[in-house]
């Protein structure tokens, strides 16, 4: 479809993804004029199931010709990726025609999540402001340079690792440990082949998403997550177990530096690569005292960020996918609702590293049913009995709204208590107060 053509009134959409930022996704484009028919990948996700035309042929890199021909059986006219790693995988670049459109970026832009090192670089050319550091390719080298530094760093698998790839230690010990976890036992596989080793910034980290059409960005409303598993932000990274929004740490100067020092140039520094970006730019920003610093790039929304953020869209989100797919997103003008969100993640036994499945979900109808409260499931299933059970590591989302984030934590937290199942993970400390530290 060209960009001389108007925004279509209506085109059958595949949705790529069965999380629970998917389901938040999900949930918008069913409501959306603008989406015929819906089609999801991942109907094992009853939340998913609900919403949307179960795909019925496999979703694998492999056969992704199986998905190409599904496309043109069903008339597919926009396919929206929600994970990264189709992205990189280069779903866009073979689902992507004349006629069909993709939100998300071929597996070129891609790179800039799913290379850390290629994307440090890239900065580094566009003396975008990041935090210094050195990629390696062999653990004996990464360790002897860990050795013969005094200062802190931060030590990152350079591919997709589905957001548990980067470890803060807090000694020389656990930065040994973790480099060997990465290069020697293949924790990660592929993605630790190569470390990224970083100077540490201090400051509080604010997620940024902007829509971008190649040409156009439109900043989204702020969020803030929490990455760490425990209270008081402990324990091992995971994927995210909470966020708010608005952050409360972000001023209207720190958003045009952003978008001014790391977003502009980010986008600027692709085209020169030959990258033509369409998609969500999810830009992790350490506010440093000399400024923000970019910690790295995601290439689609946020996971748990995307629920918080979309819980307060109160425009069309089909609508503004579609603009961002034909290049016509100076044509469009956002709403958000004044109020606040929190997003709450409930996390099986186990989690991040051996979760527990098949445990029986409780209450998850009581939850919904409360006033400003949303439910969006992750990893969960229906049993042969028809019961909800646990299916992976981040189980459910709890989203509320309120008049503030202290009011719409209130919300997620009483609905959460509702909700039972065994070995249940869940963070007490999730946007506690509108400047909670991430």
């Amino acid at each position: 479809m060209s960009q001389s053509e108007p925004i279509p009134s209506a085109v059958n959409t595949l949705l790529i993804g069965g999380g629970a930022r998917e389901h938040a996704i999900a949930a918008k484009l069913a409501a959306s004029p603008h989406i015929a028919q819906l089609h999801v990948t991942h109907p094992s996700n009853p939340g998913l199931a609900r919403l949307g035309i179960a795909v019925d042929v496999p979703v694998s890199k492999a056969e992704l010709y199986r998905l190409e021909q599904y496309c043109g059986h069903h008339d597919i006219g926009l396919v929206v990726v929600g994970p990264e790693a189709p992205l990189a995988d280069g779903f866009g670049d073979a689902l992507r025609t004349e006629s069909r459109m993709v939100f998300g970026p071929d597996a070129s832009g891609a790179r800039l999540e799913a290379d850390k090192a290629w994307a440090k670089q890239l900065m580094r050319s566009a003396s975008i402001p990041t935090a210094e550091g050195r990629s390696f390719s062999n653990p004996e080298a990464a360790i002897a340079f860990l050795e013969s530094r005094d200062e802190r760093h931060v030590v990152k698998a350079t591919g997709l690792a589905a957001g548990k790839g980067v470890l803060v230690p807090d000694s020389l010990d656990q930065a040994v440990a973790f480099v060997n976890e990465c290069m020697v036992a293949k924790r990660f596989g592929e993605a630790g082949t190569t470390v990224l080793i970083e100077e540490m910034l201090e400051g509080p980290e604010v997620s940024v998403l902007a829509l971008v059409d190649a040409r156009t960005i439109y900043v989204l409303e702020t969020a803030q997550d929490h990455k760490r598993l425990l209270d008081g932000d402990r324990g091992p990274n995971t994927g995210g177990m909470g966020a708010f929004s608005p952050s409360g740490r972000l001023t209207d100067d720190d958003l045009d530096r952003i978008q001014r020092d790391i977003l502009v140039p980010t986008v600027d520094a692709l085209k020169r690569e030959g990258i033509t970006f369409r998609g969500v730019l999810y830009a992790g920003v350490m506010l440093t005292p000399a400024g923000p610093k970019v910690l790295e790039f995601n290439v689609r929304f946020g996971d748990p960020e995307c629920q918080a953020v979309l819980a307060r869209l109160e425009s069309d989100l089909g609508e503004a996918i579609l603009a961002t797919c034909q290049g016509k997103l100076s044509d469009v003008e956002l709403e958000f609702s004044p109020e606040a969100s929190c997003c709450l993640v409930l996390a099986s036994h186990g989690y991040p590293d051996t979760p527990r499945k098949g445990d029986l979900i409780e209450g998850v109808e009581a939850a919904e049913a409360m006033e400003g409260i949303s439910v969006f499931h992750a990893g969960t299933r229906l049993d042969d009995s028809g019961r909800l059970v646990s299916a992976g590591g981040r189980v459910l989302s709890v989203v509320a709204r309120g008049a503030t984030i202290d009011d719409a934590r209130d919300r997620a937290y009483t609905a959460a208590e509702s909700i039972r199942f065994e070995g249940m993970q869940l963070r007490r400390d999730i946007a506690a107060g509108s400047t909670a530290k991430a």
